[in-house]
């Protein structure tokens, strides 16, 4: 018999704590070319940031889940979403990476946010709002 010789059984309570399979990073980034030279597209851009990944970190590196969310060509700047446990490994990457067809570069990390859902915030800045 249960409890107190109620005939019930007694109820099991279960604590489960669930975690998220892969926490993300998303990064504000900009690409500084030397001179006016061709500006990346989005493929060519996406292409730079696995580059940078291979020459510093080899095929692995270059294996790591990085997805450009948003990009513009005309400022050629970008959000990227990183898995957590490879942030500094694309930060790093991204810092390092000194050359776009052959003329210098360099990445400029602006904002970095971790797994939010306040994404919107790295959409913009107010103070560079430009009204027409």
């Amino acid at each position: 018999r249960g409890p107190a010789g109620r005939g019930m059984a007694a109820a099991a309570f279960e604590r489960r704590v669930l975690r998220r399979a892969a926490e993300h990073h998303y990064l504000r980034v900009r690409l500084e070319l030397a001179d006016g030279g061709a500006r990346p597209n989005a493929a060519q851009f996406k292409q730079l940031v696995v580059t940078a990944l291979r020459e510093l970190h080899g095929e692995v590196g270059a294996a790591l889940p990085v997805d450009v969310l948003t990009y513009e060509e005309k400022t050629l700047s970008a959000i990227l979403r990183v898995i957590s446990s490879g942030f500094v490994k694309l930060w790093s990457a991204l810092t390092l990476l000194g050359f776009y067809q052959n003329r210098r570069c360099a990445f400029r990390v602006l904002q970095v946010k971790p797994t939010s859902p306040f994404l919107l915030a790295l959409s913009g800045n107010s103070r560079e709002l430009v009204l027409d």
